[in-house]
């Protein structure tokens, strides 16, 4: 009982520290949102040029996209005309950090974390998109010397329309829908198993077991590389368990490494730009986050005193107290939290069952139209349903998409389709076709 209520204890002050900059973030996350709709930001990324690469790192950094859902909006940019370069840049620099992030950092890890996570994630993203451009240029050479015809440039792509979300309207409604709904929607599920994962590791792991048991400052990186790269951990979600991993004795570095390329990489995500992009881009966005963020933690480890970390920490953690005096401010703030939590699985539910409703309401009403259901994987998240329903619903004679991620299905009302065509349309905005239902 007594390790009960020992975690419970954690957890609360766990959630106390982070919930008013979550708030703050999701508040700027919506603001960012209705005075920047993604669609503007195509104009900056069109050229093959170290400005677009620049533009498309500084536009992706504050922006509070997961690696789930930066991949439609990527991949939609690159089929619009973005450059190859520019698409990798925002892809690498977008999901490691976002203004909810950056806000959550600075609560919890401190200032110079605060500062060092957007500049890791600008150097990557800039590294990367110069690499996929300098690796294009000489692709297209040998193109040219060989009388190949250029097909594998994002301005060739058959014509291919924009499949980035309509901007959205800009109202105060607009902000606080998006900000305290729609992204909280995404990000709440690994924020909670990140909170639940990092009381429960403060609580088992004794204080000095790193120090102990992985001296090693190069070999906590590499294991921190290993388990992080295949698995997803949203870039809010992994800092309550890097806080109190540092304060077990984890090195800075190998901290680092787990907040860069946690986030920015997982199976899935690899697999849908390899498909997408191709397996030279594949290998330049992968070598880009992991070589950056061994770099960047090996610099952190050489340079930078650990104490000048773990000093900017939220107070209370070191050395394993749990005597946390957090005023009323904060209890609001989490409670506050809580019930936006709440409030947005609740949504998401009435959502799926009204879309299952309009299913049902399709398939009685429309005499001589034919509904077509097909499961696709890969939908995760509401930026995930509006890229899959805007790509199909630019299809000739389909007059109604819903898709549904809770189930993975899309249903379309259209007079005739080819299922070969919905496969290659999904398969292009990056998901998984696993064919027709019905």
């Amino acid at each position: 009982m007594e390790i009960v209520n020992l975690y419970l204890v954690e957890l609360a002050s766990l959630v106390n520290e982070m919930s008013p900059y979550l708030l703050l973030g999701f508040f700027f996350a919506g603001l960012l949102r209705v005075a920047f709709p993604t669609r503007i930001i195509t104009r900056y990324m069109g050229g093959a040029n170290t400005r677009s690469v620049l533009n498309a790192s500084l536009l992706g950094i504050p922006m509070p996209l997961c690696s789930c859902g930066v991949l439609p909006t990527g991949i939609g940019f690159y089929k619009n005309g973005a450059s190859r370069g520019s698409t990798i840049s925002f892809l690498i620099s977008t999901p490691q950090t976002g203004v909810d992030s950056i806000l959550a950092t600075y609560a919890m890890l401190g200032l110079p974390l605060a500062i060092i996570r957007p500049v890791v994630a600008l150097f990557t993203g800039l590294a990367g998109g110069l690499l996929a451009n300098r690796a294009d240029r000489k692709a297209d050479r040998k193109a040219v010397g060989k009388n190949i015809p250029e097909t594998d440039m994002p301005g060739s792509q058959g014509g291919a329309e924009s499949n980035t979300e309509a901007a959205p309207e800009r109202t105060v409604r607009e902000l606080f829908r998006y900000g305290f709904v729609e992204l909280l929607q995404d990000i709440s599920k690994w924020l909670i198993i990140g909170m639940l994962a990092a009381a429960l590791l403060s609580v088992l792991i004794p204080a000095d077991f790193f120090i102990r048991n992985i001296s090693n400052e190069y070999l906590s990186m590499l294991l921190m590389l290993v388990a992080s790269v295949p698995l997803y951990i949203c870039a809010t979600g992994s800092i309550p368990i890097v806080a109190v991993l540092l304060m077990k004795g984890l090195a800075p570095g190998a901290a680092l490494v787990l907040l860069m390329a946690g986030p920015a990489t997982n199976i899935a995500t690899m697999a849908v730009i390899g498909n997408a992009m191709g397996k030279r881009s594949l290998w330049i966005y992968l070598f880009s986050i992991i070589g950056g963020a061994l770099l960047f933690g090996t610099i952190l480890n050489e340079f930078i005193p650990r104490e000048w970390i773990t000093g900017w920490m939220m107070p209370g953690m070191e050395h394993g107290s749990h005597e946390h005096h957090t005023g009323w401010f904060k209890w609001v703030a989490s409670g506050t939290l809580v019930l936006l939590i709440l409030n947005g699985y609740v949504m998401k539910l009435v959502t799926r069952r009204k879309n299952r409703r309009v299913d049902e309401k399709l398939k009685k009403e429309m005499m001589g139209k034919q509904i077509y259901t097909y499961k696709v994987e890969g939908m995760t998240c509401n930026h995930c349903k509006a890229s899959v329903e805007s790509g199909l619903s630019k299809l000739d004679s389909t007059e109604g998409v819903v898709a549904d991620p809770g189930i993975n299905q899309v249903t379309l009302q259209a007079e005739d389709l080819s299922d070969s065509l919905v496969k290659k349309t999904v398969e292009g905005l990056g998901y998984t076709f696993k064919g027709r239902l019905s």
